[in-house]
């Protein structure tokens, strides 16, 4: 069973800076596509960031220049470092993992990151 669990949500004022990092058990980050996805109040959960099992990342274009993900394999962790951060960047983050073999798809519980103005 795929368990994994964000940490490092909170709350920041524009232009500060967050990271989040997900763990993962059950299923193994390096061969698979892991990244991270957010939900805003009363709008549909979107891509923030993705990387593939060869190491290419893709993010939003409303992220790009400002956000990094990036993955530990030994430890088995993807991380999103947040820059210069938006008020409308505020929402909750969700880890995301897609196993390759099945297109199994696997979500966090969900952290909350808050951008005051």
């Amino acid at each position: 069973q795929v368990q994994l669990v964000e940490s490092g949500g909170g709350l920041v004022q524009a232009g500060g800076s967050l990271r989040l990092s997900c763990a993962g058990s059950g299923i193994i980050f390096s061969v698979n596509t892991v990244g991270w996805y957010r939900q805003a109040p009363g709008q549909q959960r979107e891509l923030v960031a993705l990387i593939t099992s060869t190491e290419s990342p893709n993010y939003a274009d409303s992220v790009k220049g400002r956000f990094t993900i990036s993955r530990d394999n030994a430890k088995n962790t993807v991380d999103l470092q947040m820059n210069s951060l938006k008020p409308e960047d505020t929402g909750v983050y969700y880890c995301y993992a897609k196993r390759r073999t099945t297109s199994l798809v696997s979500w966090g519980q969900g952290t909350q990151v808050t951008v005051s103005s």
